[in-house]
């Protein structure tokens, strides 16, 4: 290819432009991507391939005087006929190797010199025999149409040429891309094939875990890199730089690579000939080669995460199942160890205090343990899938009082418990068991962490969607920046923490409200302490034909629970 390659305004543009809408004419629809390669070399040979000059046309007019030149002497033995075919080789000749422009003047001259040097008076234009006059015209009607027409097939065969010498750069760099199961080789293949197509020094610039363009520390130069203008190709996800409408007077040109989910990076490119981009194919090219480069990138993101996202299912199915194996074994030798607690309390004579004091420890010790292996137990099976849920249209009145009833032990620590339940709110579908122990866990986490005789209220409020049940109290609140940490497993709002537990009983909360279709959060209250609410959906619940008026219940629950 030449140094100084034309624009789009140019006849090389308006050829590719011509050629493309004859092949379109004829019902064939190509798309020429660029002049590349070794292509270039062919395709220079042509009209369309190269600027015509002055030298192209002088070489067709020397082939035609070649041919008179060697006919000269051969007048007498040769008929005009021969001639004038000789002639119209020539005019073939022209046009096959310097193109339609050459071969038009080549089709005159031809008749001009058949006019001057063959037909009788010689030497001279003038014509001895009208006749000739027709012989002229066909002469030079056949050797613009023979010459037209090989113009355009050596034209279509050589373009010919330079399409699959680009479908094959095309499906070696599609092949290389396939194979590359790591980013940096993806950078190498489009390294190699950007300087082998474009004469380009590329640079990649891809995303780190923050989604922020990382410079390569290898790069001779990393001055040169614009890394505000490569910013700006990321976001807007256009080509900026050299030869662009945004900061054409930069040394690289930034390409973005655009994937179908989203940018993965952009490529800097120091191109030797900046003017190989100014047709609109090589750009297309250009844009082709960048969207495979980021495909490639794309697919192995995806890859990665996928891997990762096995590993961790089953790391989270491994540890699901010992746990469950381990808490299933436990259970047993826990309850014998709380049955002979309650044994030695009752033996008879009574114990010592200090050896009864020892036997309540080892009860509350086992009891607590078994709590502990129940969670776990719980756990494994709401994230196994294996509980079914019972679910029923009830009141959440009953609910929470179940729950109040089963935690004896806040009364012990002097927890005075305010419910707030308006009147009106509607029966709910859901799985009371699961839902009394959502309850219990969120009062009993209210109790560990907040000091004895504060206040925890329990509530709930009606939506157009969904009721929302809320458990607050008053003390520290939650630390900040863990409101969703701490409904992952074995999570705590304090890791340092002399409370028991291991952090299960918010992560069992959140699974069971999952499991009903609802959300739960936690939130620090303005007032002072934490607040946690979940909510769960409201339905249409069935109609009931009740024989005698509307039974008014007890309205606004508005208690206090103390021992």
């Amino acid at each position: 290819m030449s140094e100084d390659r034309p624009g789009p305004d140019d006849p090389l543009a308006q050829a590719h432009a011509a050629g493309r809408a004859a092949r379109r004419g004829q019902g064939v629809d190509v798309a020429i991507a660029a002049t590349t390669g070794g292509a270039a070399a062919r395709f220079a040979g042509t009209d369309a391939g190269r600027p015509r000059d002055w030298r192209a046309y002088a070489k067709g007019v020397a082939v035609c005087g070649a041919v008179v030149a060697a006919t000269a002497p051969l007048q007498n033995m040769l008929e005009p006929s021969n001639t004038v075919l000789l002639l119209l080789l020539a005019v073939v000749f022209s046009a096959q190797r310097y193109g339609r422009g050459p071969a038009v003047l080549a089709a005159f001259v031809s008749v001009a010199a058949f006019d001057f040097f063959d037909v009788a008076p010689r030497f001279t234009f003038a014509v001895g025999n009208m006749q000739y006059l027709v012989t002229f015209a066909v002469m030079l009607i056949v050797a613009l149409v023979v010459g037209q027409l090989t113009a355009g097939l050596t034209y279509q065969a050589r373009m010919a040429a330079l399409r699959e010498d680009r479908v094959r750069a095309l499906y070696e760099l599609s092949r290389d891309l396939a194979a590359a199961l790591r980013p940096e080789q993806i950078v190498e293949v489009g390294t190699r094939m950007l300087q082998a197509e474009f004469e380009a020094r590329a640079v990649f610039l891809l995303l780190d875990g923050d989604d922020r363009l990382v410079v390569p520390d290898a790069i001779d130069s990393p001055a040169v890199i614009d890394a505000s203008l490569a910013n700006w190709a990321l976001a807007h996800a256009e080509t900026a730089g050299q030869g662009t409408d945004t900061l054409p007077a930069s040394a690289m040109r930034y390409v973005p690579l655009k994937a179908p989910v989203r940018v993965r990076g952009v490529v800097a490119l120091a191109l030797r000939n900046p003017q190989r981009l100014n047709a609109p194919e090589q750009r297309r090219l250009l844009d082709t080669f960048a969207s495979l480069l980021a495909i490639a990138l794309e697919r192995i993101h995806y890859v990665d995460v996928a891997q990762k996202t096995t590993v961790q299912m089953e790391s989270e199915r491994l540890r699901n199942a010992l746990l469950g194996a381990i808490s299933h074994d436990l259970r047993t030798p826990l309850a014998a160890l709380a049955g002979m607690a309650d044994s030695l309390q009752l033996t008879a004579p009574p114990l010592a205090p200090a050896h009864a004091e020892i036997a309540q420890a080892l009860r509350e010790a086992a009891v607590r343990m078994n709590a502990l292996v129940s969670n776990l137990l719980d756990m494994a099976r709401l994230e196994s899938g294996r509980i079914a849920l019972n679910l029923q249209w009830q009141p959440l009145e009953e609910v929470v009082g179940s729950a109040l009833r089963s935690l004896g032990a806040l009364n012990a620590c002097r927890h005075p418990i305010r419910v707030q339940l308006p009147h009106d709110l509607p029966l709910l579908r859901f799985d009371a068991v699961l839902i009394e122990r959502v309850l219990a866990n969120l009062l009993e986490n209210a109790a560990k962490y907040t000091p004895a005789g504060s206040a925890i209220g329990v509530g709930a409020a009606a939506t157009p969607d969904s009721v929302a049940v809320w458990v607050a109290d008053e003390g520290p609140g939650l630390p900040p920046g863990r409101e969703e940490l701490i409904f992952e497993k074995f999570e705590r709002g304090r890791k340092e923490s002399a409370t028991p537990g291991v952090g299960l009983g918010l992560a069992i909360c959140r699974a069971i409200v999952v499991a009903h279709g609802g959300t739960i959060r936690g939130e620090t209250r303005s007032e002072g302490g934490a607040r946690f609410v979940f909510t769960l959906p409201r339905g249409e619940p069935p109609r009931i034909d009740e024989p005698g008026g509307d039974v008014d219940n007890a309205g606004m629950l508005d208690q206090e629970i103390t021992e």
